[in-house]
């Protein structure tokens, strides 16, 4: 993958950065372009004019873009301490081994509320939310997402994710 062309360029960056929608400094950025089956964010990096045009994982670009070209070690993966797939906030994102990260979603898939225990799924609560961030009124975006959050937890128990 040639991250540094894609990193170096301005279209790439702006146009990723104009699908994160940036709230306050401890809250998800949720993307709200399109979507991997397991939620994560996805957009074409670099250009067809120039041969450099990939299809990228948001996070992996994000993450590149934040710590560096080559700050992800070969053998590590980028975990969201929120487990929001689509979270694009720098502040959320960890290095780890796959099985680090397994053992995260294991250890909190049964709290009740939680972001891996929407019924459904990660990819549903992901559109749910870019649903509800694109209909809102701008001064009421927090409550919107906030309501679509909840609505994967029918008993009501949605509580915001453990960092």
């Amino acid at each position: 993958m040639p991250w540094g062309t894609l990193l170096a360029d301005g279209e790439t960056v702006e146009r990723y950065r104009s699908h994160v929608l940036r709230r306050g400094p401890d809250d998800c950025w949720w993307w709200t372009h399109s979507l991997s089956d397991t939620a994560h964010g996805t957009f074409r990096g670099g250009s067809r004019t120039t041969k450099t045009s990939r299809v990228v994982l948001a996070h992996l670009f994000g993450y590149r873009l934040s710590y560096g070209e080559n700050s992800i070690p070969r053998g590590f993966v980028v975990r969201h301490t929120c487990d929001e797939p689509p979270c694009q906030n720098p502040a959320h994102w960890i290095l780890g081994t796959r099985g680090d990260n397994n053992r995260d979603a294991a250890s909190r898939r049964r709290l009740a509320g939680h972001a891996l225990t929407d019924v459904r799924g990660a990819a549903g609560r992901a559109r749910a939310v870019q649903a509800a961030i694109a209909a809102a009124d701008p001064d009421r975006l927090g409550e919107a997402i906030a309501a679509a959050l909840a609505e994967g937890h029918p008993s009501g128990a949605h509580q915001d994710a453990l960092f």
